[in-house]
């Protein structure tokens, strides 16, 4: 049976929580990547929202985050209503994420179609984005299916998730102007080798998982009940609750301790048989490190990235930010090296390789088990 969701109906959540690590020291806990402006003026957070100009209004736009962070959101985005910032009170991971985006909507609208997308991302083509999202909705609207938004690969990442998909699926659209191609899923493969990344790319069937959905309401708690009952419990209860966010933040309080902590993929993803792939047709990049931000910023001759007052000689491939007021800033100066990042705040400094950069997670664990440096996170 298909939905019958109108354009009026679309609603999206934006997954904004996060504790800050893969950014450090910029980033801390109560301003993680999606609230930094690493691309410019305007926050990752503000970009996200930005780009859904046009085809959702702020009233219907969602931002789930943590309770140190809720006010720097609410900072960020005046055009959002207030209780459109939805507070987690601790992290469960994906999955119940998704449920309480699908709870606040549904107690609004209960046959609404929704996207669930990461607040962190940089897409550069807001255009292309937002008709492939438009396609998405209006296929999730018609027809009783999850849709995954797809990234054709372009390299053979180890980084990423992927999905293999199968065979190309005719389904219907509003839009005159709908090009985006849609697949039956035929499976998520967890982050592979580079010999298996570079399969999947010769083979033309996987694309990465970006980890954008989007999915009718009664679609997703049908899937819900049938994959996750205890968390799809707590949803109808939290859904019950209806427009009043102090009953919804003292269910959460008691519920969210007890829910599985579990991703969306394993949670409902990879079980679910009626999951399709839309095919994405905008650059993207989830930014998961100091050097792959690198990409998105300008570069000298030598390929530096200078974000600070630097002088080099015979340095390569290098990332320079000094992330402190222009009158506290030093000069930093490189000779001889290649391929670093070096960060500057008001209280650390940060060098680490670019191809270590991953390994800035595992520093800020380390700091968290020194009382004297916990001031830092």
């Amino acid at each position: 049976m298909k939905n019958t969701a109108s354009s009026k109906e679309r609603y999206v959540v934006l997954m904004a929580g996060g504790r800050g690590e893969r950014f450090w020291p910029l980033s801390r806990e109560k301003t993680p990547k999606q609230l930094l402006r690493l691309l410019g003026r305007k926050s990752l957070l503000q970009l996200a929202v930005e780009r859904l100009q046009g085809l959702v209004p702020p009233s219907r736009v969602f931002v789930i985050t943590t309770a140190v962070q809720a006010a720097e959101v609410r900072r960020q985005l005046p055009r959002l209503p207030r209780a459109n910032v939805v507070i987690e009170p601790m992290g469960r991971d994906t999955c119940a994420a998704v449920a309480l985006g699908a709870a606040v909507v549904a107690a609004r609208c209960p046959g609404a179609v929704m996207a669930m997308l990461p607040a962190d991302h940089v897409i550069h083509d807001a255009a292309r984005f937002r008709q492939t999202l438009a396609d998405a909705f209006d296929v999730a609207a018609r027809e009783p299916v999850i849709v995954t938004l797809g990234i054709p690969p372009t390299e053979p990442a180890t980084g990423y998730g992927y999905i293999r998909v199968g065979e190309r699926l005719e389904l219907p659209h509003n839009s005159p102007r709908a090009d985006t191609i849609f697949h039956k899923a035929e499976a998520f493969v967890e982050k592979p080798t580079v010999e298996r990344a570079r399969e999947f790319l010769q083979t033309g069937r996987y694309r990465w998982n970006a980890g954008m959905f989007v999915w009718s309401v009664p679609t997703l708690l049908r899937g819900l009940e049938e994959h996750q009952p205890r968390i799809h419990a707590a949803c109808q209860r939290w859904i019950a609750t209806g427009h009043s966010p102090a009953r919804l933040a003292r269910l959460l309080r008691r519920d969210y301790p007890t829910l599985p902590r579990i991703s969306i993929d394993y949670a409902l993803m990879e079980r679910a048989t009626n999951v399709v792939v839309a095919d994405a047709s905008f650059d993207w990049d989830d930014v998961g490190s100091w050097s792959a931000l690198a990409r998105h910023l300008p570069r000298d001759a030598a390929g530096n990235t200078l974000q600070a007052d630097c002088v080099t000689v015979d340095a390569s491939g290098n990332l320079v930010l000094d992330a402190r007021p222009g009158s506290a800033r030093t000069l930093i100066a490189l000779v001889g090296v290649q391929g670093l990042v070096v960060v500057h705040t008001r209280d650390a400094v940060l060098i680490v390789p670019k191809d270590q950069a991953q390994k800035v997670r595992d520093l800020v664990r380390k700091l968290e088990t020194e009382p004297k440096y916990r001031s830092l996170l």
